[in-house]
């Protein structure tokens, strides 16, 4: 019987074929890639359970940056509302102030009118009474009572005119 190179090939082909499953590499060859298989959906699913922790981290910054606005919004409106509160209240003391300034001053013009009506009415009673003295101390005639009279007049218009400004 001739053997050809063919034949060979094919006894050598299936001897190659027993060695590998005496030794059990396809098993072994099987083993690595299920183990492979198995690390990949690992990393698969631990990426995934990445991907989801940073979803609810991020939710959770959103959530505390839109927290954070509005408590800002609040802050700034408080103050606003506070500046606010505080100028009117401040205006209003001001105003009370003013008022209460305002009040003491016309007391204080109306004290000065009633002392000045005092003193022109001293001061003509005085007038008065040293004119009524000079007419009595004089005892003269009616011509020379008329004079003193008029000039008893004319000092009592320049005493009141002196009190007056």
């Amino acid at each position: 019987m001739i053997f050809d190179a063919t034949f060979w090939v094919t006894i050598s082909f299936f001897i190659f074929l027993g060695i590998l499953i005496y030794f059990k590499v396809p098993q072994k060859v099987k083993k690595v890639l299920e183990q492979n298989i198995h690390n990949i959906k690992n990393q698969i699913n631990e990426a995934e359970k990445l991907k989801e922790d940073a979803k609810n981290i991020l939710i959770e910054q959103e959530k505390k940056i839109s927290n954070s606005k509005k408590e800002v919004k609040a802050m700034i409106d408080k103050a606003n509302n506070d500046a606010e509160q505080n100028i009117i209240r401040v205006n209003e003391d001001f105003h009370t102030l003013m008022e209460n300034r305002k009040k003491n001053v016309e007391d204080r013009i109306k004290q000065l009118k009633n002392q000045a009506a005092k003193d022109i009415k001293n001061a003509s009673v005085k007038i008065a009474i040293e004119s009524v003295e000079k007419l009595i101390k004089n005892s003269l005639d009616k011509s020379k009572l008329d004079k003193i009279y008029s000039s008893s007049i004319e000092e009592t218009k320049l005493a009141l005119k002196k009190k007056s400004s």
